[in-house]
């Protein structure tokens, strides 16, 4: 696995890879409706494609990562 923690989270990180970086950003995937964190999808699904299947919209997948990455700046 290849470490994300030096560039920017993008909607093609696996989610469980990106839960790693930092515990907080567990939260903002709560906010957006993303319960995840224990979900055996997690291990492979990309931000986007978990995103998608929960029903959210390309604005609001944008808006988070921007949130995640605002976080990790």
């Amino acid at each position: 696995m290849k470490s994300i923690k030096t560039k920017l989270v993008k909607k093609e990180d696996v989610i469980a890879d990106v839960l790693k970086i930092d515990s907080r950003i567990e939260q903002i995937f709560l906010e957006y409706g993303l319960h995840c964190i224990g979900c055996i999808a997690s291990q492979v699904e990309t931000i986007e494609v978990g995103a998608m299947a929960h029903g959210k919209t390309n604005k609001e997948i944008k808006e988070m990562i921007n949130k995640i990455n605002l976080l990790l700046s």
